[in-house]
């Protein structure tokens, strides 16, 4: 046997007894593993139950504050409490979990006994256990030593290649064995350090054919070829990598240095571009103005011209009834004083026969009264019936009446006319500039504070104004009020009499459950559908005001709102930026909910009311 064939025995005497060594170890090690992973197994299924015991079905969290309700299942206190809220309208209240229902809503009562077991539980330390952000999720690495669900993995070791969550990883702290053990951060990758023919860990670089390789290579195919260990290469390649970064670092600096440069040769260039920039901007803004000053102009003078056309109208009109007025006058009264000299002739004419009848009825001459008598005795007929009868008229108050009401519906249309031309005007922007920011401080919401009175023709009956119609109280007795299209006929609702364009804020002190909404003018007023209540369409918003809770309400979409319990509500409104806020007011101002829409209509503010519940507009100014 030669010294070549000698040495090559020896080498591989020496490899199998170190696989041997390692095997060893290998099975020791499992050994230890499979009773970690039967105890860790073991825990975990205890923790989960004891979780899943005393775990709330709403929030899937530890019980706080336990409640058991009538069923006998129990949850947190604010769980149960806030899923009952949801159902509050319905005035039926049920479980959860069961879905028995509960008439009227029960009771909360803290369960004490579950209380403490929940509070003995987390001194134990199931407040330590696992929650669903620890579980591995798919771009997390697993541990490999749990079962069922795997928890993620916090280290892996190049050793044992085996990844481990936080509670797995402990006998690697715990035992001496495993004290050389190198813990890395968690890979996917760690099969790909094994060698895929000797199934070794690749401790070792070949310089040769630039590939990690484990021991067996180096001494088998990889024999006789420059090797050197992988940390080693690791060593040599991190100080050629940190020379790069030094270059890469300097060529950065230098580069900066030279944007400065050029920066400073540009920033003069750059103030002159920008003084030329500005000042074709201020010839831009002064041309805008003599626009806006021509278009201004025109508008009021074709609006000068436009109501002076209605004005003269008018004129024309009112000419035209006193004219009518007046003939009608004359031709009645002619009519009646030609009757009336008629009648007079006619009462002249009856007087002188009755006188010569008279002289004939004292005649003593027999022959001469009896020769007279049938010429007096024939009456000439009247023209005229016996008796002259007048119509019961009221003469011209019908006229009056007439004219009346065409004013009343003048006025109408102008009103109306009118909303629709300030929108118009308001609505002119010339800049597109950037919005401007909303009101922070009460203060600044105080600046756009508007006046809000009721309008008494849009009330519901039951519904008592006073305060200048600033104040609303819903009460039992049927109220006055005379018919008018625009009454609600049915919910107990009443809209402003000011509609609402531009930026506008105003507040509501209620007492009692009130809903503060906004509305378009044509929503509907008669009947009782959804299209008349408040948030119940898409042409009103309202936030209903409870003892206990806030709820909006648009279209029919209710959204539970959150904020502190206040007397008083602010209504911040930015119309054509689509804005619509409800606040909280107290000390502080505390946003409700904000609405982000597009208003196609000016807005008027309402109120909803409870029985015997009173809201009031606010005098801000």
């Amino acid at each position: 046997m030669g010294v070549t064939e000698l040495t090559d025995l020896i080498r591989c005497t020496n490899t199998r007894v170190q696989i041997r060594a390692q095997t060893s170890f290998s099975y020791q090690e499992v050994k230890l593993r499979r009773s970690l992973t039967l105890r860790g197994e073991m825990e975990q299924k205890a923790v989960q139950l004891d979780r899943e015991t005393f775990s709330c079905s709403i929030c899937l969290d530890l019980l706080k504050d336990p409640v058991t309700i009538p069923c006998g299942h129990s949850y947190c206190k604010n769980c149960i409490k806030d899923h009952w809220d949801t159902e509050d309208e319905k005035r039926i209240h049920s479980c959860p979990q069961c879905r028995k229902s509960f008439t009227p809503r029960p009771e909360l009562l803290k369960n004490t006994m579950l209380a403490v077991l929940v509070e003995e539980l987390k001194k134990t330390g199931l407040q330590a256990a696992p929650a669903d952000l620890c579980y591995a999720g798919p771009e997390d690495v697993a541990c490999d030593v749990c079962t069922g669900r795997k928890l993620r993995a916090v280290k892996s070791c190049s050793v044992c290649m085996v990844s481990f969550c936080e509670k797995h990883l402990q006998p690697h702290f715990e035992i001496p064995a495993y004290g050389k053990h190198k813990l890395v951060e968690p890979s996917e990758k760690l099969q790909e350090n094994i060698c895929s023919r000797h199934d070794e860990v690749m401790k070792i670089f070949c310089r040769t054919d630039q590939q990690c390789i484990c021991y067996l290579c180096s001494v088998d195919e990889h024999k006789g070829h420059d090797t050197v260990s992988a940390a080693a290469e690791r060593t040599e390649r991190q100080r050629e990598l940190e020379g790069s970064r030094h270059n890469i670092q300097q060529r950065i600096q230098d580069r900066e240095e030279d944007v400065k440069l050029l920066q400073q040769e540009g920033s003069r260039h750059n103030i002159q571009q920008r003084i030329q920039d500005r000042e074709e901007d201020v010839k831009l803004l002064q041309q805008e103005v003599e626009a806006i000053n021509g278009s201004a102009d025109k508008a009021v003078e074709h609006s000068e011209k436009i109501f002076t056309q209605l004005i003269r109208l008018m004129e024309e009109r009112r000419s035209d009834v006193k004219q009518q007025v007046r003939s009608q006058q004359e031709t009645e009264v002619s009519r009646v004083k030609e009757l009336q000299e008629k009648l007079e002739q006619e009462i002249t004419e009856l007087n002188r026969k009755d006188a010569e009848l008279k002289k004939l009825s004292h005649t003593e001459d027999h022959n001469q009264f009896l020769h007279n008598y049938p010429s007096l005795s024939a009456l000439s007929e009247s023209t005229h019936s016996s008796s002259i009868k007048i119509r019961p008229l009221k003469y011209f108050e019908d006229v009056t009446a007439a004219v009346s009401e065409l004013r009343d519906k003048l006025q109408d249309v102008l009103r109306e006319t009118w909303t629709n031309i300030s929108l118009t005007v308001t609505q002119v922007d010339v800049l597109l500039s950037n919005p401007q920011p909303e009101p922070e401080t009460r203060a600044d919401f105080l600046r756009y504070s508007h006046e809000i009175t009721l309008d008494p023709n849009t009330a519901h009956t039951q519904l008592l104004l006073s305060e200048g119609n600033r104040k609303v109280t819903r009460v039992s007795k049927q109220q006055s009020y005379s018919s008018h299209p625009d009454r609600f006929t049915d919910k107990y609702q009443v809209l402003s009499r000011e509609s609402l364009t531009g930026r506008c804020y105003w507040e509501v002190e209620r007492r009692g459950d009130v809903d503060v909404a906004v509305a378009y003018k044509n929503i509907r007023r008669a009947g009782n559908s959804q299209e008349c209540g408040f948030g119940k369409n898409d042409k009103s918003w309202m936030l209903y005001c409870d003892t206990n809770c806030y709820n909006f309400c648009h279209n029919k979409v209710r959204t539970r709102v959150s904020g502190p319990r206040s007397s008083r509500v602010g209504v911040y409104l930015d119309h054509s930026a689509g804005i619509l806020s409800f606040y909280s007011v107290s000390d502080t101002m505390t946003l409700l909910h904000r609405v982000q829409t597009t208003f196609t209509q000016p807005l008027y503010a309402g109120v909803w009311l409870e029985p015997n519940t009173t809201a009031e507009f606010s005098k801000l100014k």
